[in-house]
This record gives C-alpha cells, sequence and structure tokens, in this order.
C-alpha cells in the first residue's frame, strides 16, 4: 500500500519541462502586466499631448472698413488629448485666396466683456470654448475682403513645441455681396455650419450700436475706441 502511495504521488510531480513552460507563462504574463501599467501612465500622465480644436460652428469676417481694419473671429472649443493639460502660447490666423494670403496675428480670446491678449492661455482634457478675435498687425498694410473662396487655417504655438501647429483649415465663400456689404463699417458676414449639408452659410448681420473695444486693447491698436462684434 506504501510504495502504491507514492508511486502515485511521484507520477503526479510536473516534469522539468512542465516546470520551465509554468515559469516562462509566469514571466510573460508579469511583462504583460507590466507593460500595460506602463503604457497607461504614459497616456493617463506623462504623455505631452497635443492641442486640438473643434470646428467652430459660428464664424465671421468683421468691421472691414473700421478703424481697427479686417477681422476675423469665431468661438470654438479647445481640448488637450494630455490628461494634465497644455499651455497655448499664442495663436494666429492665416487667410488664403488663390494665390494671395494675408496673415491676421494679433490674437484677443476671452467672453465678451473679459477679453485678454497676450497671457497664454491653458487648455484642459476636458476643454475650453471661448471667443478668438484675430486682427492685422499695425504695419502699414490693409487687407481687404474680395470675393472669392477662402482657406481660413489656424495655428497654435504650444509650449514645449518648437513650432506652430495647425489646428483647423476652414473653406469660406465670400459672394460680390458679401465683399460689397464688407465695405460697410456697420456690416459683417457671418458664417454658420450646416452639419447636415456639411458647409458654412454665410448671411450679412448689421449692427449700429455695438459696445466699444476694452481701453487696453485699443491702445495696443494705437486706435481710438471703436465698435466691435458681440
Amino acid at each position: 500500500m506504501r510504495r502504491d502511495i507514492d508511486w502515485i504521488r511521484h507520477d503526479d510531480l510536473p516534469t522539468k519541462s512542465e516546470t520551465m513552460t509554468l515559469a516562462a507563462a509566469g514571466f510573460i504574463v508579469a511583462m504583460l502586466s507590466l507593460t500595460v501599467s506602463a503604457a497607461n501612465a504614459w497616456l493617463t500622465l506623462l504623455q505631452p499631448g497635443t492641442i486640438r480644436m473643434v470646428r467652430p460652428s459660428l464664424m465671421a469676417f468683421l468691421d472691414a472698413r473700421g478703424s481697427d481694419g479686417p477681422k476675423v473671429w469665431f468661438r470654438a472649443l479647445l481640448i488637450s488629448t494630455s490628461r494634465k493639460g497644455n499651455v497655448l502660447e499664442s495663436m494666429f490666423v492665416r487667410l488664403r485666396r488663390g494665390e494671395a494670403q494675408q496673415n491676421f496675428s494679433f490674437w484677443v480670446c476671452g467672453e465678451r466683456d473679459k477679453l485678454a491678449s497676450g497671457c497664454g492661455l491653458y487648455v484642459g482634457n476636458t476643454g475650453i470654448a471661448l471667443n478668438h478675435h484675430f486682427m492685422q498687425p499695425k504695419d502699414g498694410s490693409r487687407f481687404e475682403f474680395l470675393p472669392g473662396d477662402y482657406l481660413v487655417e489656424v495655428f497654435g504655438t504650444v509650449v514645449g513645441k518648437p513650432s506652430p501647429i495647425v489646428l483647423a483649415k476652414i473653406p469660406l465663400h465670400v459672394t460680390d455681396d458679401h465683399a460689397k456689404s464688407l465695405k460697410d463699417p456697420e456690416e459683417n458676414v457671418y458664417f454658420d455650419w450646416w452639419p447636415d449639408s456639411a458647409r458654412y452659410n454665410a448671411h450679412v448681420v448689421r449692427r449700429k450700436e455695438q459696445p466699444e473695444l476694452p481701453d487696453f486693447l485699443t491702445g495696443l491698436l494705437g486706435a481710438r475706441p471703436s465698435q466691435r462684434e458681440p
């Protein structure tokens, strides 16, 4: 009886090859677990990430004949792909029409009565929606909105990135009537995004009485207080 028990126990013991297989399997599982943990830490805590911009549902070409010169305006959601967020150092817009192009490099952002310039913007992973205003620098040049197809390129400089990144490329069309309206200081052209047709629809908005630009902004622009969009 004793010999039978010893024989059964000896037969149940794993062989050397089985032991090595089990050890290798355990090692592989441990390495996979470590890889998953490292990837999760990278994606959630260490990844520098970047900034993305949601397509604006409303844009506008403004004040083409105003004292501050033409402006590009839109309201958009900016969002960081990093859990810890990113800092946007600056933004600018480039308008392309055929072979011609014009940069609008003076950037102001915020809400209607709380605009700020030159202070940077923190963008978290939950996003931030603000109004963005872009104007020409006061270098003596003068831009005129002419009829035709435009490409609005939005650029942003993210802290830690060597060069500006492209946040959006938005095609817009200005008709003869729209271009004529933009020569009137009291008329602006707005572009509404129509998701069902995947295009922007332009319309003219006439505003005779609008709030003035903040004093600090008119000082920076070197112009007297003037009208601006809401």
